[in-house]
């Protein structure tokens, strides 16, 4: 038990330390659809997309027919291609601002963090419901005979096209439920659920679960480790809603409760 605790307090430290980084969801100040054409970017009033913080000129942002994206440094460096990536959206820097190229549904969007933001200092932090290791199951880990094929929304009512091939099979109260896991990686395959306990205690559209030791046949899911979504922390994300089938019928008092200012 103490050992649980004890690795669990680590847990949430490393997530805390994940949100209030450079790269976490506490800094980001934009996020803006590319079309085809080119836009240019700082805080100057002549740029085509005005930022509240970092240079006067970043440079711009070209989008070719193809769908191609090349970034154009204002201070006279080469044009660097771009090479997207969906899954690990590739980022550039201009003085303080993190910039990276996020893709969804094969359009394409620029997300922009200021790494000198005072925002992760200022962040208070989660609460969460008290830790109870009767909540890290371990589940079946069920594949699907052929691959499930699903549309999942967004909290930008933005459907998007998944492949699902496992669901994880628990008991909970004498009763059998399944949630199937709809992103992420075979090692570390993600849930996205809500319970009742969206209706007064947690975030309203969704937490994530990701599962752990992975195996052929089983798969652990400890609910002590659910956590808010990105759109919790940021209105400059667009996260999945869950797919019916991981609506669950009873409280999960587990896990990271609502922020009191989510987005």
């Amino acid at each position: 038990m103490s050992d649980y605790l004890a690795a669990l307090d680590a847990w949430k430290a490393k997530r805390l330390a994940n949100l209030t980084a450079s790269d976490g969801w506490l800094n980001i100040i934009g996020r803006f659809w590319l079309a085809e054409g080119t836009v240019t970017v700082g805080t100057a009033a002549d740029n085509d997309i005005v930022l509240s913080a970092g240079p006067a000129h970043v440079g711009a942002i070209t989008q070719a027919p193809d769908g191609k994206v090349t970034y154009t440094p204002a201070d006279g460096g080469a044009p660097q291609t771009i090479k997207l990536d969906k899954h690990h959206p590739p980022r550039f820097t201009a003085g303080s601002l993190l910039l990276e190229i996020t893709t969804l549904n094969g359009e394409n969007a620029l997300r922009i963090r200021d790494t000198t933001s005072p925002e992760p200092a200022r962040f208070p932090g989660i609460d969460y419901f008290p830790a109870q290791p009767e909540w890290r199951i371990v589940a079946d880990w069920v594949p699907f005979a052929i691959p499930k094929g699903m549309t999942v929304d967004t909290t930008k009512s933005i459907p998007t096209d998944i492949e699902a091939t496992h669901k994880a099979v628990f008991t909970h109260d004498g009763q059998t439920y399944e949630l199937i896991a709809t992103h992420g990686t075979p090692q570390s395959p993600q849930f996205v659920l809500r319970d009742p306990t969206s209706k007064d205690s947690t975030y309203p559209a969704s937490r994530f679960l990701y599962g752990e030791e992975v195996t052929d046949k089983t798969i652990v899911l400890d609910f002590n480790k659910a956590i808010n979504p990105p759109c919790a922390f940021t209105e400059h994300a667009v996260c999945p809603l869950p797919p019916p089938e991981n609506v669950l019928p009873f409280r999960i008092e587990a896990g990271e409760k609502r922020l009191k200012d989510s987005h």
